[in-house]
């Protein structure tokens, strides 16, 4: 499938693409989505709406170059907005009271997601490399109980404009990413960054500021 979808996209031949993405616009809008103009999916989306409404909101021109998967439940809502570009097999889950929402221009890598049990918000003109984790939900460790019998707890997380994550970036609850911010590749961040600050390692501690 990756030869013929590379051959094809050389060739400048689009109309396959063009086609599923209406077929898939289609079947959102069927099921309560609000989707925008000029959609453009390459792959298929796995869906796994449990929230009331289903909580799925695209804006205009939002591509996702591959497949998509979009889960929400409870009341959780996820809000893409005009330009956004996702990348193939990110997945994206609301639960809870949680809004996941991806402001104008933010582009996702592969293989990244996002898991709110609290609210996600990213701002403009954020890159998130491939192979990311934005975690807003974490699991009850405590002794004398199973691990996978306790319950969650959530903290919310705010990436705001012109951040940069790179691959395999993992980000904790409760961080917040201020303007500017860029996290070297295989962080781990725990605490909020200042503006304009570059973070590495594990835990993530702040390298220098950007010139």
């Amino acid at each position: 499938m990756f030869y013929i979808t590379t051959l094809l996209k050389s060739k400048g031949i689009l109309f396959p693409y063009k086609v599923n993405s209406f077929i898939w616009k289609s079947i959102l809008k069927f099921l309560g989505c609000s989707v925008g103009s000029n959609f453009y999916i390459e792959g298929r989306i796995s869906l796994k709406l449990f929230a009331s409404p289903v909580g799925l909101t695209i804006g205009d021109n939002v591509q996702i170059f591959g497949n998509i998967d979009f889960r929400t439940r409870e009341h959780g809502r996820i809000i893409i907005k005009d330009g956004v570009v996702l990348d193939d097999n990110v997945r994206i889950v609301a639960a809870q009271n949680a809004t996941i929402e991806l402001q104008s221009g933010t582009q996702i890598g592969c293989r990244s997601i996002i898991n709110a049990g609290q609210s996600v918000h990213v701002d403009k003109n954020v890159l998130i490399g491939p192979n990311c984790v934005i975690q807003a939900s974490n699991h009850g460790i405590r002794s004398g109980s199973a691990i996978v019998d306790q319950e969650y707890t959530h903290e919310s997380i705010q990436i705001h404009e012109d951040c940069w994550l790179a691959a395999n970036v993992v980000i904790l609850p409760g961080v917040t990413l201020n303007k500017g911010s860029v996290i070297g590749a295989g962080a781990v961040v725990t605490k909020s960054t200042p503006c304009n600050s570059i973070s590495v390692g594990i835990p993530a501690k702040v390298l220098r500021m950007r010139s």
